[in-house]
């Protein structure tokens, strides 16, 4: 069995090697991020990360901000690690959506129970991210799509609107909604921002670009074959 992988995100290498030498005595596997950037780059590029450890205060690009960017596309499981102990960072925290918040200093072995902990939550959750719809497959904790087996690159809103429909299979979606779903209401667009990329994203799905249909006057709808006879 492939061991979890998860990332570790600070920028004193003490801290790092610490955290990273009780997480793999207990069997997973570590990957490094010296500062917010590189964090950044790392979540990106490897696509099966199922656990951050998150320092707030590092150089470049700090926690608040990686977990801001990181929370728009992935809902990957965060746990924040602090100097401080102020209430409002750690309200800040969980209204960004952190999982867990841990002051320094801490005990690596409490935190290790704490990984464990969040991941056995997050595994009950299994199910609820992928979707399936059509030959289409979403893993929504993975980041991937594959139709008909095979994978399909889409950018991050194109990823967000093909899951969104796929939610809300069989249900006629005005333009408004759409917009106010994937791109969130204090978001300055208009009807364009959409039809442009439903246009990108269908011609990307190839033939299940038809699978999004086109409502006249209002807006879209995802619907398979099997739906609309």
């Amino acid at each position: 069995m492939d061991r979890m992988k998860i990332l570790v995100v600070d920028d004193e290498a003490r801290m790092r090697k610490l955290v990273k030498d009780f997480l793999t005595k207990s069997g997973y596997e570590v990957i490094e991020a010296e500062d917010g950037s590189h964090a950044l780059d790392l979540f990106y590029d490897q696509k099966d990360i199922a656990l951050i450890i998150l320092d707030v205060m590092m150089p470049k690009v700090d926690g608040w901000e990686v977990c801001r960017e990181i929370r728009q596309y992935s809902k990957v499981p965060i746990i924040m690690l602090t100097a401080k102990s102020d209430e409002r960072d750690e309200l800040q925290g969980f209204g960004l959506g952190v999982d867990e918040y841990i002051s320094k200093p801490f005990s690596p072995k409490i935190l290790v129970a704490r990984v464990e902990a969040i991941l056995r939550r997050a595994g009950q959750l299994d199910r609820e991210n992928i979707l399936e719809a059509g030959g289409i497959v979403i893993d929504k904790a993975a980041h991937n799509v594959t139709i008909d087996g095979k994978p399909v690159e889409l950018s991050y809103k194109e990823f967000e609107l093909l899951t969104y429909f796929l939610e809300n299979k069989g249900i006629a979606l005005s333009r408004e909604k759409i917009l106010n779903n994937v791109w969130n209401y204090d978001y300055f667009g208009d009807a364009r921002t959409i039809d442009t990329h439903v246009k990108k994203l269908r011609s990307k799905m190839g033939k299940k670009g038809d699978l999004i249909r086109t409502i006249w006057g209002m807006g879209y709808k995802f619907e398979t074959e099997n739906e609309s006879l």
